[in-house]
């Protein structure tokens, strides 16, 4: 840059200062190098040049002071390009230098929301409404009364103090007496307590509180220090008690929920119901009944002793009395025997327990059966044969070890109408129901869910099923041992075989097809055309099989007959029996006399047969009432026990055919459904419409010593 007078000279002053070449500059301080520079050196340059300056040439010196400020800058750029870079050796060239690139975030510089909507866009058609709706708006709002502009303003609350008093705190001592356990006891309970939480909130409270520390904290501490160490124990005694206490409801709550405590307190109820009922459970297996030994000193206690046993003794002996009025006995007991009549004690049914408790009260009692392995676990089902009656049922296992509650439980969606015990496997307890369905359970399981059931198996039975039974055959030459299977008939007209594998499926035995009842033509009568029948299939309502040969079996049906039925054989029908006027509710082989077989019916009648005579061969009715269950006795092949609705009977045909030995009349709006005799002793078990379970012992009943009817 050159600078030129009015007349041409050239006139650029130059400058002072040479940079050194060699010399490198920090690229940083470079503006505020030179400008420090020019503060120092640039005053001397212009107070210099102007002494040598005439002093008329004012305006000329400004310019020439702004053509030096505009060298030195022009100076300043020329040394900034003469820098020498720095040079690089061969080792820095050779050197591996990793360059790493990665993307920056987006950085919106002008972000404005679009106005306009694409017709073709999810939101157009909002957008059109609310467009629409606004300009319908904006054109009915002039001249509308329902717009009107108003201004208003709201009064601002004034302030107010309010100052509350509160009533004057009184301090009082208190003083309490503890023990050196005590202490050590609290003590011991803080230590363990966690106190982080505690200790952290008292850190941060008392770094807070440090500036603000006065001669005030000083004073309230002091204050507080002797009027609140009462109030801190007892705060501290409460939290401590209440720890305690705590700690004693868990304990006690593990303690409870514990299987060594459930163990232990099922041996406690084992003994005290062995205790209870340990004369009950000595005459029922006939056991003498134990007495205590031990004699007291107490004459009292003796002369009581002795006036309770003569008081038992009189009542036995009118109990006595009285159940010989009700007894129905048979003269000719008496006629054969040496003794006079009133010598003679009559077989009598001695009462010693009931299985009832609230759960089966009310549930109809409709079968029993004793476990196959177990002869002390008795299972019983409770459901109702009336339509109108339905209602959930029970199946429940009972213990001799314990008759005021059952062992197992299994609640039922419907009603229950049959069970058996499985003898290949024990601890299976097949369940049938009013519904038609089938269901197996383990009574080794505390679970009340079923293992299998039927609902599943497109082939179930359709109505109730009256009677399920576990049956062993032959497996013949094929293989070694018997076979069980699981029959059970229904009143949907079939007698049906259970398969028991993932699921529960069956196949039918035999379909019950009605029969025409056999009707003597009187002499001169035209015959009756037949009727037609509404269903071909009779209602099945019990079945037996032989007691030697499982293949033929006797099955009862709603018509009063009695049908034999061959599994092998391809005839429905072998023979049939017909003597019975209404449904028949149970058949039964003798066990020892296996040609001979019982059966009962709602006709108030049990009817004596022999399997290869069609007509009756004895027919009892002793009582005008249905005659729900029949058995026979499993120490003589002449005594059976029937249950009607109004009484249960004891028959012995080596005595009486007329007159049953024994007669136990029930209760008021009682009815007996259902009978079971023990197996090892002799005792019988009476089901009856209360949910009621009653054991009998049988008194005076001398079993005859032949087997044979």
């Amino acid at each position: 840059l050159q600078v030129f007078d009015e007349e041409g000279k050239d006139v650029t002053p130059h400058p002072l200062f040479h940079s050194d070449p060699n010399t490198v500059v920090p690229r940083q301080g470079k503006l505020l190098a030179s400008s420090a520079y020019f503060g120092a050196t640039g005053s001397v340059f212009l107070s210099s040049f102007s002494m040598h300056q005439p002093s008329g040439a004012n305006a000329s010196l400004e310019q020439k002071r702004s053509c030096l400020l505009t060298s030195y800058n022009f100076s300043d750029v020329q040394v900034r390009q003469e820098e020498i870079k720095e040079e690089l050796t061969k080792a820095d060239l050779d050197r591996r230098v990793d360059l790493y690139l990665t993307e920056t975030e987006t950085i919106w510089m002008l972000d404005m929301p679009s106005v306009v909507v694409s017709v073709e866009s999810e939101d157009a058609g909002r957008v059109l409404e609310r467009n629409r709706i606004y300009v319908d708006i904006c054109t009915n709002r002039p001249g509308s009364d329902r717009f009107v502009e108003k201004m208003m303003q709201t009064v601002n609350g004034a302030a107010k103090n309010k100052e509350v008093q509160c009533d004057k705190i009184i301090m009082e001592d208190k003083g309490m007496m503890v023990t050196s356990w005590d202490l050590y006891d609290s003590f011991h309970v803080s230590e363990i307590e966690p106190t982080s939480k505690a200790e952290g909130s008292r850190t941060t409270t008392g770094k807070s509180s440090k500036p603000h520390t006065t001669k005030e904290h000083d004073q309230t501490t002091s204050v507080s220090s002797d009027r609140g160490s009462t109030t801190s124990t007892m705060i501290l005694e409460s939290a401590v008690l209440a720890r305690i206490h705590e700690e004693e409801e868990c304990h006690s709550e593990a303690i409870l929920t514990s299987e060594n405590f459930q163990q232990d307190l099922f041996f406690m109820e084992r003994l005290l119901m062995e205790n209870i009922f340990q004369p009950k459970l000595a005459a029922y297996r006939q056991f003498p009944v134990l007495t205590d030994r031990n004699v007291t000193s107490d004459t009292s206690g003796t002369v009581a002793a002795v006036k309770e046993a003569k008081q038992e003794k009189h009542d036995k002996e009118k109990k006595d009395k009285e159940e010989q009025k009700e007894a129905f006995i048979d003269p000719s007991i008496l006629s054969g025997l040496n003794k006079t009549p009133e010598e003679i004690v009559p077989p009598r049914l001695e009462q010693l327990w009931s299985y009832v408790c609230d759960l089966t009260n009310g549930h109809s009692v409709s079968s029993m059966v004793w476990s196959k392995v177990n002869p002390d676990l008795l299972a019983v089902g409770y459901g109702a044969f009336d339509f109108k009656e339905q209602k959930k049922g029970l199946a429940c296992c009972w213990s001799l070890k314990n008759p005021m509650w059952p062992e197992r439980i299994f609640q039922c969606e419907h009603g229950v109408t049959a069970l058996d015990f499985s003898m290949a496997s024990p601890n299976l307890l097949a369940v049938g129901m009013y519904n038609g369905s089938v269901a197996i359970y383990d009574v080794r399981s505390c679970n009340d869910a079923a293992l299998l059931d039927s609902s599943e198996s497109s082939n179930k039975h359709t109505g109730p099923v009256w009677q399920l039974r576990w049956v062993e055959q032959d497996r013949g030459a094929t293989g070694d041992g018997k076979k069980e299977r699981l029959i059970s008939i229904s009143a949907d007209g079939r007698i049906t075989e259970w398969l028991i594998q993932k699921r529960l499926d069956c196949s039918d035995l035999m379909k019950i097809k009605r029969t025409e009842s056999e009707k003597k033509k009187l002499p001169g009568e035209k015959e009756r055309k037949s009727e037609a029948l509404i269903s071909q299939q009779a209602a099945g309502m019990c079945f037996d099989f032989h007691p030697k040969d499982t293949n033929f079996y006797l099955a009862g049906t709603e018509e009063g007959h009695i049908h034999q039925c061959s599994c092998s054989c391809n005839e429905p029908f072998l023979k049939t029996y017909r003597g019975h006027k209404g449904p028949v509710y149970k058949v039964a082989w003798n066990p020892f006399s296996t040609d001979m077989f019982l059966s009962c019916s709602a006709d108030w009648s049990i009817i004596l047969w022999h399997q290869d005579s069609q007509t009756p061969i004895l027919t009892f009715s002793s009582a005008t009432a249905f005659v729900h269950d029949i058995m026979w006795s499993p120490k003589s092949a002449f005594i059976f026990a029937a249950a009607n609705e109004s009484r249960v009977e004891i028959w012995d045909l080596s005595v009486s055919t007329l007159n049953p030995m024994i007669s136990r009349f029930a209760n008021p709006r009682v009815k007996f459904t259902s009978v079971l005799f023990a197996k090892n002793t002799n005792c019988l078990l009476v089901g009856d419409s209360k949910g009621e379970v009653s054991v009998f012992e049988l008194q005076n009943l001398a079993a005859p010593n032949s087997n044979k009817v």
